[in-house]
């Protein structure tokens, strides 16, 4: 089994970052800054437990007023560079929110970002001061580095994982999407992702909004194209009317004349243990006539701890296909517990899916494993 993403912090690192502290500050006590940041209940801590840890035993072993704390970071900057490293715009977050060291940390989160990333630094200064970060986004969505571009859409996303979410975004999204204006034809790709991404968190609370500007964007560059189609996909996932006319999807004209003249999913085994897969087949025959836009999906009713179902979906397919095709698959769905999803014992009902609406379905019986 990989060992968890906290385990990149370790004594090892410690000292290792210890050393390059000291090799511009000779005062600095490196085994002492170890030990610190190790105190129990160091073994117990998670990631960004831990990543704070070392930030304000760093703080606190420096013993330096913010600017010259920060000087010695800014020397060393150029050896550290990668994910480990999101402890220096954390150590801005931490000590450098102060209205006096405003200049200087911007400065300090523009310079870090390219080294690993102050998309989660920011947050605390937009829940601080939201008018005056954001005006601070529109400088770093001109800024000739993709980082600093990328900062400015994903430090300000509603809903961004693992970092603080943004109450007034998720609210109203209006000083958001000057932002996204910015960027919708950017040339960096880790750029459009973000704006993209940015989007679909703003489609979870408004969907009119993403919806609107998915009409004015679309056609305009292939590009912003891109970040349309990945901006709107919980909005298709949902089988949203308007976005699916958007998208071409094909519609369900009328009751007499079906988009799906046919369709059945089979399951095998229909009843296993949680930790074992099944195999899932499925067939279905598109109506006669014109082409049609495809989306076929899987979904899984889920029972929940409390007895309760929820649906997922799967995507299987998503293309134009000519008038009267026969399509078929396999796919193979593994019942593991997983970070994200825990599974319980019942029946379970999955149906298939084609551009949102329910065309099969099949039951499988989930039993406990034996540890359970």
């Amino acid at each position: 089994m990989a060992e968890p993403l906290k385990a990149m912090y370790n004594e090892q690192f410690l000292r290792e970052f210890g050393e390059k502290i000291r090799g511009v500050h000779n005062v600095f006590e490196t085994e002492a800054f170890v030990s610190s940041a190790m105190t129990e209940p160091w073994e117990t801590l998670e990631l960004k437990a831990r990543m704070r840890r070392i930030t304000e035993t760093l703080g606190s072993h420096l013993q330096l007023p913010y600017e010259e704390a920060l000087a010695i970071l800014f020397a060393i900057a150029k050896e550290c560079v990668g994910f480990p490293y999101l402890i220096f715009p954390d150590f801005v977050e931490v000590y450098g929110q102060g209205d006096e060291h405003w200049a200087l940390s911007m400065q300090a989160l523009e310079s870090f970002t390219a080294k690993s990333s102050a998309e989660f630094a920011v947050r605390p200064f937009l829940l601080r001061e939201p008018e005056r970060m954001m005006a601070q986004m529109q400088i770093w969505a001109k800024h000739p580095d993709e980082h600093v571009r990328r900062l400015a859409s994903e430090g300000c996303r509603p809903r961004l994982p693992w970092g603080q979410a943004l109450p007034m975004f998720k609210l109203d999204p209006a000083p958001v999407l000057p932002v996204l204006e910015q960027l919708k034809a950017d040339t960096s790709l880790y750029v459009r992702k973000s704006v993209a991404n940015n989007l679909n968190d703003i489609a979870k609370d408004h969907p009119e909004v993403v919806l609107d500007t998915a009409r004015r964007w679309k056609g305009t560059h292939p590009d912003t194209d891109w970040i349309v189609r990945h901006g709107c996909r919980s909005l298709i996932r949902k089988a949203e009317p308007e976005i699916m006319a958007l998208f071409g999807y094909a519609e369900q004209t009328d009751e007499a004349t079906p988009l799906i003249t046919s369709a059945s999913i089979l399951l095998e085994p229909s009843i296993l243990t949680i930790g074992e897969s099944s195999e899932l087949q499925y067939k279905l025959q598109v109506r006669e006539g014109a082409p049609a836009r495809i989306r076929i999906e899987y979904g899984i009713y889920f029972v929940k701890a409390a007895g309760r179902t929820s649906r997922k979906s799967f995507l299987l397919s998503d293309k134009t296909v000519p008038g009267g095709t026969i399509l078929s698959g396999k796919r193979t769905h593994r019942w593991a517990d997983l970070t994200t999803r825990r599974h319980y014992p019942g029946e379970h009902r999955i149906v298939l899916l084609v551009n949102g609406r329910e065309v099969a379905e099949v039951t499988l019986e989930l039993k406990g494993s034996a540890n359970i």
